[in-house]
């Protein structure tokens, strides 16, 4: 038995124990690894910082308990601050779509490639290293906080502390796209498309679990096509496990859990 998912094992015990008891070999998305790259990965974490932004925008709007604030601005009116943690796809793309709508963007993170890379979309970006300080100074006067922070087959670090949130002021937003790895906000848990917000000091916080799951016409063309060549790979036999990315991919073993981050779920 084969299985090639987007699945949280790690969350989802029972189903962990019985996809161990048929002696199941299981790949993991989120663990293909193509040169620091995570391929089928890549198109969700595209849609779900995008859709950070437009949230996080339409969250700002008073009707919805935000301060009342156009992120973009105008004449005789400030911008709108948008804070990002994490400079990958997610993150990327979240920073790429608040610059484009005018907001002053900051984006953090620890590598200077993606840095620079963040620094290129314009005059209103602004990259910074992920010290502790600099992201409190940074949050503290934000409109929006994306959270984007991602360590490949591990749980998130929390990069944003309940006593930075308690220096944000009323109405701004917070939206953790890391909530699928456990969330990268103190104050952070998961949410649904049904009940999609809380409200922590004062603050708007978006926390679904499944962020592409609104989308499901572009979340399924597009990861339908980032993942048939690996399809086309294990459907012609054993082959594939001499493909390195697949073979890092593989969480379960012959019923045997194998990845180090799934060691002591079942």
């Amino acid at each position: 038995h084969l299985l090639f998912c987007y699945l949280h094992l790690a969350a989802e015990p029972a189903l962990t124990k019985s996809l161990l008891d048929i002696g199941l070999t299981g790949i993991a998305f989120e663990s293909v690894d193509e040169n620091g790259v995570l391929p089928l990965l890549l198109p969700m974490s595209v849609i779900a910082g995008r859709i950070a932004t437009q949230i996080g925008t339409t969250l700002l709007h008073q009707p919805n308990g935000g301060k009342g604030k156009l992120l973009g601005g105008m004449a005789s009116t400030p911008r709108g601050k948008v804070v990002v943690l994490g400079a990958g796809a997610a993150g990327g793309n979240a920073a790429a779509l608040a610059a484009s709508a005018g907001a002053n963007v900051v984006v953090f993170d620890k590598r200077q490639d993606r840095l620079a890379e963040m620094m290129a979309m314009g005059p209103n970006v602004t990259a910074l290293y992920a010290y502790e300080s600099s992201v409190a100074e940074e949050v503290r006067n934000a409109d929006i906080v994306v959270g984007a922070v991602l360590i490949p087959s591990a749980k998130a670090p929390r990069v944003v502390t309940e006593e930075m949130v308690k220096t944000m002021e009323k109405g701004s937003v917070l939206v953790d796209i890391s909530i699928d790895q456990g969330g990268c906000f103190e104050t952070s848990r998961p949410t649904t498309w049904k009940e999609p917000t809380y409200d922590v000091h004062g603050v708007t916080h978006f926390c679904v679990t499944n962020m592409p799951g609104a989308v499901p016409q572009t979340s399924s063309t597009a990861i339908s096509a980032a993942i048939l060549p690996y399809v086309q790979r294990l459907a012609a036999g054993d082959a594939w496990r001499d493909h390195a990315p697949l073979a890092a991919g593989i969480n379960i073993e012959g019923g045997k859990l194998v990845h180090p981050a799934l060691q002591g779920v079942a």
